[in-house]
């Protein structure tokens, strides 16, 4: 009996173990994925020290068991565990830097490139925010000023808040600003998923030139002939699709096979049939799947991809002084609308701006009239959380701070937040959720006189 109860034990021991070996090494081109496209834009996008990165970006669950190689000269980053896996990412010059995935030809891969035209920072520094950088050191007397640094120092008072950047814009003048060690106003810094409001942005843009429209199916062949032909881009804008969609970064998800594995993002995300029972329009949930597909609608309709990618900056970025905006697409040369755009704080702040004056930047109209309403406009089901790639506070999730006030949200405490009824934007970077954001925002307004 005794020994039968051992060889229960050890075949249970051995089993458990297989088990959670066959978990993690599903699991390892996800960890490596990860690692080597976040070394990679650290480094030759953010202009970072990669020992600086493996200690503070990497250094988490499993990630941190990857071991990544910077090469200088080829600029790539590539990672592996344990040698059982290895993903390499590729910087690009304009592109940023894009994961190889196996059906990825590195060779053809290279030879694109995006050449833009900006003004130098000697330039922006001799012309007055928000065009330029130059900033006027007298503060509007309705502003506390002890009260708005004490504030914002606040956001870095813990270790565990891991805050790299808050900047507040009041009346469209910078009224404060502060960074962690390591990091200043010129340092670019990944917005994840507030990319997706960068998304809403260049949709409104496509709508007002009258590429796109938000009622009517989209123009997706692969939808014709089935009931994914009723989704319109209303639908895709709100994450009220009703496509089949699992948004998991804890587990091998829809959401991380799309971003780590898929060479082609936007035709993963288009593969995904309606949930049945679902119609659309009639349930919301959070998909990062939707912006990819909304990515790769607006790259569709372009001759050619290099046309695709100077419209992000043409119409957007540089028209509302952006400079620093780097958006990476996957490999098909899709722009990873989802997650991937590094920007300064300022520039992030800027994108705020946009939004707070209803969509015009220095009295032209850049988003069409009407598209801010529509942006922070509720939609079904979502508890007053969400609007069209915008999270909004109708629903009092920050429940001490006004209701009006709409956000871009992104992994890891990324935020820029509009407030409208106090002609503010308060922008807050960093690499830690660990932050009461409505605790910051109220002690921010409370400087207000």
């Amino acid at each position: 009996m005794k020994f039968f109860k051992k060889t229960i034990y050890w075949l249970f021991a051995v089993g458990l173990l297989f088990y959670i070996m066959s978990a993690i090494y599903s699991r390892l081109p996800i960890i490596t994925g990860y690692a080597a496209k976040n070394m990679c834009s650290c480094v030759f996008v953010a202009d970072r020290e990669a020992a600086m990165v493996e200690q503070e970006d990497l250094n988490f669950f499993l990630v941190q068991y990857a071991k990544v190689n910077v090469d200088e000269k080829r600029k790539t980053a590539t990672a592996t565990v344990l040698g059982l896996a290895k993903e390499t990412a590729v910087f690009r010059e304009g592109l940023g830097c894009t994961l190889i995935t196996d059906d990825t030809n590195e060779e053809e891969l290279r030879k694109s490139s995006l050449l833009l035209s900006k003004p130098t920072k000697s330039h922006l520094d001799t012309i007055s925010w928000p065009v330029g950088n130059l900033l006027n050191s007298s503060l509007p007397k309705s502003i506390d000023s002890d009260k708005l640094n004490r504030a914002v120092q606040k956001a870095f008072d813990s270790p565990d808040k891991k805050t790299r950047a808050v900047v507040v814009v009041y009346k469209d003048k910078l009224v404060a600003e502060k960074y962690a060690e390591g990091f200043d106003e010129n340092t670019p810094q990944l917005g994840w998923s507030m990319t997706k409001s960068i998304i809403n942005a260049l949709t409104g843009i496509m709508v007002k030139n009258g590429k796109l429209t938000l009622e009517g199916s989209v123009p997706i062949k692969e939808w014709s002939n089935d009931d994914r032909s009723f989704i319109n881009l209303k639908n895709l804008l709100q994450m009220s699709s009703g496509l089949d969609w699992e948004e998991n970064y804890n587990d091998i998800s829809n959401a991380t096979r799309m971003l780590y594995l898929e060479g082609d993002q936007y035709n993963y995300a288009i593969g995904n049939k309606l949930i049945g029972g679902i119609h659309p329009g009639e349930e919301w949930y959070y998909s990062s799947g939707t912006t990819n597909i909304i990515s790769g609608l607006i790259k569709n309709q372009f001759p050619n991809t290099q046309a695709y990618w100077h419209f992000h900056y043409d119409s957007l970025f540089h028209k509302i002084g952006m400079y620093s905006a780097v958006m990476e697409p996957d490999p098909s040369g899709t722009f990873i609308g989802s997650s991937y755009c590094y920007a300064t704080p300022r520039d992030w702040a800027k994108f705020g701006m946009l939004y707070l004056n209803d969509g015009v930047w220095m009295d032209e109209r850049i988003l069409p009239e009407g598209w801010v309403e529509f942006t922070k406009s509720p939609v079904n089901n979502s508890g007053k959380e969400y609007g069209a790639q915008f999270w909004l506070n109708a629903g009092s999730k920050l429940p001490d701070v006004p209701k009006d006030v709409y956000f871009c949200d992104g992994f890891q405490g990324q935020r820029v937040f509009i407030i409208p009824s106090h002609e503010m934007v308060v922008v807050r970077l960093g690499i830690s959720n660990n932050m009461d954001f409505n605790e910051f925002l109220v002690e921010i307004l409370d400087a207000l006189k």
